[in-house]
């Protein structure tokens, strides 16, 4: 398949085929800032001191920011009427295409913090190269939110290793939740059908050209945090193809809640 030339890589100098796909993938990069996003949004008001309280509600805002971008994207590809609005708030679960990490639940601030490294370490280096992409509206939003993403990375590195390396409750809590959380972590670099064609059209980079840089920084916040990397894990996966878990339900009857009772809303 022939990728389009940057300079004319306006909606209708696509083909129908890579269209379409290229909606669906908008559409799984943004439900997957949007889920996130909310979910951190959970802790405001609640996190363990102000200053941590406030981070990660700036990572929840910096997130939501980005899903915006996506959603209006998505909107103009698919060309059939919807807004983002109906994008992000009017499907039905099985119509998400979050990968199933950034859906489980909040926990404790360990979980949270081993959750927020797994996706940031994927979302970091993915948007890297992402901003190199011959697509100009997906080019924009990465360059934009790389900065963010680097500070994002920042945070939940730092809090890994303190944890790690810290008391032995912090550290009993962390190695609790890489037990649950880890199982996730395959699916972010596991490329769906859509994401394969999209690869091959050289629109999004390949995940395996992503691995070593990923690896690299996993393996010294695990060696800083004193942890080991675990392995021979079974990964689960299904959330990037509409298979959930039970929490996305949840999640989505309270982040849809004013829309579907009050249609019309604008974000």
């Amino acid at each position: 398949m022939q990728v389009v030339p940057s300079e004319t890589s306006s909606l209708n100098a696509y083909a129908p085929e890579l269209r379409q796909q290229l909606f669906q993938y908008v559409l799984q990069l943004a439900d997957t800032s949007l889920i996130l996003g909310h979910r951190l949004s959970e802790w405001c008001g609640h996190g363990p001191v102000l200053e941590q309280d406030l981070a990660m509600a700036n990572i929840a805002l910096d997130l939501l920011g980005e899903t915006r971008s996506l959603y209006q994207y998505a909107a103009e590809l698919e060309g059939q009427g919807r807004t983002e609005d109906d994008l992000a708030f009017l499907r039905l679960a099985v119509e998400y295409k979050n990968p199933l990490l950034v859906e489980q639940p909040n926990g404790d601030f360990a979980d949270t913090v081993t959750r927020q490294f797994l996706f940031d370490n994927f979302h970091y280096h993915f948007l890297r190269e992402l901003k190199n992409s011959p697509d100009e509206r997906l080019a924009a939003v990465a360059e934009k939110a790389v900065k963010e993403a680097a500070y994002h990375l920042k945070w939940s590195s730092e809090w890994m290793i303190r944890l790690g390396d810290g008391t032995e409750e912090s550290r009993k809590r962390l190695d609790k939740a890489l037990d649950n959380l880890w199982r996730y972590s395959g699916e972010l670099t596991k490329a769906t059908a859509t994401e394969q064609a999209l690869q091959a059209s050289g629109v999004i980079p390949d995940y395996a050209a992503l691995l070593p840089a990923m690896e690299a920084h996993l393996s010294h916040v695990f060696q800083e945090a004193t942890v080991p990397v675990p392995q021979g894990v079974f990964m689960m996966t299904g959330g990037k193809e509409g298979r959930h878990t039970e929490h996305l339900g949840y999640i989505l009857a309270e982040l849809q809640y004013m829309q579907r009772t009050y249609p019309g809303l604008q974000w």
